[in-house]
């Protein structure tokens, strides 16, 4: 069952509650990603950030920021659905949505520099140096894990169907054509 205490969309009030559990010794993870199509590698990686700490943060990247980064057709499954399935995972205490980026001013760090977690989790290939380097300012440290599965990114699953419906798509067409 969903736990509804789980979305926390208030930075401050976030910040408040991660503050109170730091100061009675939880370690606190955040982790932030698009979630699209949630995949075993997405819950692998979760399961593997929550054995970073006491407490773990996920940020859900708004549709307006999917959209931005990953193009006009995603993201596929809407933000207030990914952060109701992030909620029925056991390994996440705390989800919230994150609108951190712009067509213009580029990324920012809203999440994380309000929590300043003790640890923030990425997947080795989620960000530049110059981002790296930017979040290593508001937290105390910065892990980077594989990915956790081979072959299972939501975009790897969207290009294999649509290359897949592609074809088939080709074939009804030169068959068609053959008729005329």
């Amino acid at each position: 069952m969903r736990n509804e205490n789980k979305f926390i969309e208030d930075y401050e009030k976030l910040s408040r509650l991660t503050n109170a559990l730091a100061e009675n010794g939880r370690t606190i993870v955040v982790t932030i990603g698009s979630w699209d199509m949630l995949h075993i590698g997405h819950v692998r990686y979760l399961m593997n950030a929550r054995t970073h700490g006491d407490i773990l943060v996920v940020g859900v990247d708004s549709d307006r920021a999917v959209n931005l980064y990953k193009g006009e057709f995603r993201p596929i499954v809407p933000q207030k659905e990914r952060v109701e399935m992030l909620s029925y995972l056991s390994c996440v205490d705390y989800v919230t949505t994150v609108d951190d980026v712009g067509e213009e001013e580029g990324w920012k760090f809203g999440l994380i520099e309000k929590i300043k977690p003790h640890i923030y989790i990425a997947v080795e290939d989620s960000y530049p140096e110059e981002q790296r380097t930017a979040i290593k300012r508001f937290c105390g440290e910065l892990v980077v894990l594989p990915r956790q599965a081979e072959n299972t990114s939501t975009s790897n699953f969207v290009q294999r169907i649509l290359k897949g419906h592609l074809g088939r798509v080709q074939e009804i067409i030169q068959e068609m054509v053959g008729e005329v």
